[in-house]
């Protein structure tokens, strides 16, 4: 495949396609024809699931020194070449070119990918939790400041993110943290944009998104070109693309047993299909 990027999220199964006649459940009770879980690019689905855990475990445990671990797992999978080597020299390469000061990551994904970047910059790192607290650290390799100990007014930031979809994390907490604190921001990189609303989103906040690669037709065409997904897969996608509520009236429409049969299966299918009745979805 001529784009890297694109390769590596179906060959980490980071982009899972459904069958055409069996749609994912989202959690809002929507039916999806894929899935995206852009951490799966440090290695696999295994990995990435036991190095979440791990970040979990080294925020609950002490938010200084956190940083300092979280990016010793990440250094270790970088040096082991592969995918996440790829990926993290794409997203550096793409930040060279822009002006910042020191880069900013979000609990938690966000540290898969903006760690790397601001150790082979040499840039320093801003961590930010979820409930909007910080720390800083001048080297990302050497430990964390708390945040009262840091001035960073009149800096720039550069936050690297997994996935934009909506950007309401952005909206919500990264943005406001890094404002908050005097700081500016004018541009993002992602790995993945999902081109739904989030670059909108962003450009009405004054910020501007690069990303690597996004969900969009091109995509889905190479993909198909290459063998990894069918026609039918594709078509399904697309349908999506342009509208989920109408591709799921259709699926349903062609699929009249489909709830039915979500429902008798039980446990999470029968959660989701129920969910989607009682929003009105089906």
């Amino acid at each position: 495949m001529e784009n890297t990027i694109i390769e590596a999220l179906f060959a980490t199964n980071a982009i899972r396609v459904a069958p055409e006649d069996q749609p994912f459940w989202y959690t809002s009770g929507r039916l999806g024809p894929f899935f995206i879980n852009t951490h799966f690019l440090l290695e696999n689905e295994a990995a990435a699931g036991e190095v979440l855990k791990r970040i979990e475990q080294a925020i609950a445990s002490d938010r200084l020194t956190a940083p300092e671990e979280i990016f010793d797992m990440m250094l270790a999978y970088y040096n082991k070449g592969g995918t996440f080597k790829m990926v993290s020299d794409k997203l550096a390469e793409a930040a060279s070119k822009l002006d910042f000061d020191y880069i900013s990551g979000g609990e938690r994904r966000d540290y898969f990918f903006s760690m790397m970047p601001a150790y082979l910059l040499g840039k320093p790192h801003l961590t930010i939790f979820k409930d909007m607290n910080f720390v800083y650290s001048e080297k990302i390799e050497e430990g964390a400041v708390d945040s009262l100990d840091i001035d960073l007014k009149g800096k720039k930031a550069l936050h690297i993110a997994d996935l934009i979809t909506e950007a309401s994390s952005y909206e919500r907490a990264w943005i406001p943290v890094i404002r908050g604190i005097g700081s500016e921001i004018t541009d993002t990189v992602a790995v993945v944009d999902r081109c739904q609303s989030g670059r909108e989103v962003l450009k009405n906040l004054g910020v501007e998104l690069h990303a690597l690669t996004g969900i969009d037709k091109a995509l889905f065409d190479e993909a198909t070109a290459n063998g990894i997904i069918n026609e039918a897969q594709k078509e399904m996608i697309l349908h999506f693309l342009e509208s989920p509520a109408d591709y799921m009236t259709a699926f349903i429409k062609a699929h009249p047993d489909f709830v039915a049969n979500e429902i008798a299966k039980g446990g999470k299918s029968k959660e989701r299909a129920e969910l989607a009745i009682e929003k009105g979805f089906c």
